[in-house]
């Protein structure tokens, strides 16, 4: 494959994960709301770390554990935000 070649299957992927990523949202997303319903915190700890340890359980690599946990903590906050935004 070409450089062409590779960026076509860069393209394929980046349109699964933001298909991925808006069903994460979705999910995200009714969460909140059951959380705004108990009067529950937004932010949990455990269960971040819980969400860590479960995707470097499913990484075979390369990508590196740590850099997972780097973009998985942006997507975190991404959707906590969500949730606080909902909120209002």
């Amino acid at each position: 494959m070409d450089i062409a070649d590779w960026r076509r299957k860069i393209d394929e992927v980046d349109e699964q994960l933001v298909r991925l990523l808006n069903e994460r949202t979705k999910a995200a997303l009714a969460i909140g709301e059951l959380k705004k319903s108990a009067a529950m915190a937004i932010y949990e700890p455990g269960r971040e770390k819980a969400v860590f340890e479960h995707v470097f359980a499913a990484n075979p690599g390369p990508l590196p554990n740590e850099l997972l946990q780097l973009i998985y903590e942006r997507i975190i906050d991404v959707m906590r935000t969500l949730q606080a935004k909902d909120r209002d």
